[in-house]
Formats: structure tokens, sequence, C-alpha cells
């Protein structure tokens, strides 16, 4: 199994990378100019720290990674990864996102403390294939100041409640996304990491 990573340049990939590779997968790093090679991969993995108008601008340098994914091809959007999967967001200014999921990408409220930092509980869906085996209500390690509101309820497969009731992970057809970072979950991240390459396996 061949999990390509987008380099997007916003935050530190090695355990990402570690996390898939005890999953099982063999990972490239794909940088902007080896764009191409995306044709390559068994699976696309999109990670991101940071604003939202910053990762849509460095994701427009992976035209043909994302027609891979249009096509067909499974991919895992985490964190800002996730985010920019819907319609558009608001952090850094009002940007386009790949309209994937339908949705918009909101801040926090501010009842709660921001950004959000640490381990929250996630409700799973009945159905989920990316939760399939991870327990209910288990807990999985967030950093993020904004959160997704999705217009299609049938794409979330889990959520969590940090001021707001929102989506902790979405599944549609090969599109997957967290909020939360699997790869800084520990065994419940293993786990969903599993999860996704064998649902790219099918």
């Amino acid at each position: 199994m061949k999990a390509y990573i987008l380099d997007l340049g916003l935050g530190n990939l090695l355990s990402l990378r570690r996390g898939l590779e005890r999953a099982g997968a063999e990972v490239t790093i794909l940088m902007d100019t080896d764009d191409k090679k995306a044709s390559e991969a068994d699976a696309l993995v999109l990670p991101g720290v940071g604003g939202f108008r910053d990762g849509t601008a460095a994701l427009s340098k992976f035209p043909a990674a994302l027609v891979e994914v249009r096509r067909g091809k499974p991919l895992l959007g985490i964190c800002l990864g996730m985010q920019l999967l819907f319609t558009k967001g608001f952090e850094g200014g009002e940007a386009a996102g790949l309209d994937l999921i339908k949705g918009q990408v909101l801040r926090l409220p501010a009842t709660v403390k921001v950004p959000h930092m640490g381990w929250s509980s996630v409700m799973k869906k009945e159905g989920s294939r990316l939760l399939r085996d991870n327990k209910d209500d288990e807990f999985f390690y967030f950093v993020h100041s904004y959160y997704c509101d999705s217009f299609e309820k049938e794409a979330v497969s889990a959520e969590f409640d940090y001021g707001v009731v929102s989506a902790a992970a979405v599944e549609k057809g090969n599109i997957f996304g967290t909020q939360f970072h699997p790869e800084k979950s520990g065994a419940a991240g293993q786990v969903l990491l599993k999860n996704f390459l064998k649902e790219a396996k099918r």
C-alpha cells in the first residue's frame, strides 16, 4: 500500500509518516514539484496546520493530485486537511476550498478557550468506515481554532462537542477526513489509520 503525503509546507510530517508506516503503508512525502507522481499512489493524505487561506494557496500547487482525487483515489484529510475538503473557510480571510463536501469552516465560539488543544471524546456514528474498529466515545488529540460546519449531514461520521457540536470525522465515497490528529492519538489513532488503509485497498 503506497500512501503519499502531500507536503503543503504547513506542519511537521514526521509523526504522520511514522504513524502510516506503523499502520502498514509505504510512505512517500510528495512535494509540489513532483505533483504528477500522485498517480503512482494507492492513497493520498492531506495534512496541515494553520490558516485555511494559506492551505488553499499551497494546495493549488498540486493540480495532478487533485485530479486523482476527483477520479476516485482515496484521500484522507487531517486537521486543516479536512477543513480544505469543504466549500469555503474564513481563517485568514474568506477563501474557497475543494468543495468535495458542502459546508463551511468557522471559528470556534468565544465561550471556549481557543485554540482547542488537547484530548476530546469523539462520538462515532453507526456505519462509519473510518472508525469502525474504534470504540464509542474514544478520545483523540485536537489542535485547531476553526471547526467544520457540514451542510451534508450524511457525510459526518463522527462528532465532538467543544462549545459547538461539529464534525470530528467525515466520509463521502473516496473522501475521508478527521479534525483531530490520528498520528498523535496513540492506539486509537493507529486503529483509525489502519482502517483508512483497509478502505483504500477496496
